[in-house]
């Protein structure tokens, strides 16, 4: 009886870890403009915006569609991240960002806002798919991210 209760409970861990892993991501539940975005109140979802959010966004000296291109090219250098919806040119892109073991996805959308001819800022949040609590993995993403913008 213990060894079947035991089988079930490894199929069922196997079957949800290959779920998390496998499940669909649709670009039109998650290409969501942050600007329009009201959040989910979790702990496991940070917002960059230029008022209010919960960082400030800076102020790039480039130009929105160079800036752009940037958050592209860093983002694509990520490990185990890739592009689900958008692009540069039209200057909001969501990326999909899994975990090294399990492959829990998180959700990050960067919107790019212009301020003026050369210089321009940005509009990011980034969540997770699953749970509640993150312990700080997608507010340690974004700084990171706009540390490597800043460079």
């Amino acid at each position: 009886m213990s060894l079947t209760i035991l089988g079930v409970a490894v199929v069922l861990g196997i079957g949800l870890l290959g779920w998390v892993r496998l499940a669909p991501s649709a670009p039109g539940t998650w290409h969501v403009d942050p600007l329009d975005a009201t959040g989910t109140g979790r702990p496991n979802e940070v917002f960059v915006l230029p008022e209010g959010g919960d960082r400030q966004a800076p102020v790039f000296d480039l130009s929105a569609s160079e800036l752009a291109r940037r958050v592209d090219d860093m983002a694509a250098g990520r490990p185990r991240t890739s592009r689900l919806a958008g692009s540069p040119e039209t200057g909001m892109m969501t990326y999909v960002q899994r975990s090294r073991w399990i492959g829990f996805p998180d959700y990050v959308t960067v919107r790019v806002l212009p301020r003026g001819d050369d210089a321009a800022t940005l509009a990011i949040w980034s969540r997770s798919r699953f749970g509640h609590s993150d312990m700080g993995v997608n507010a340690a993403r974004v700084d990171r991210w706009l540390a490597a913008l800043a460079r």
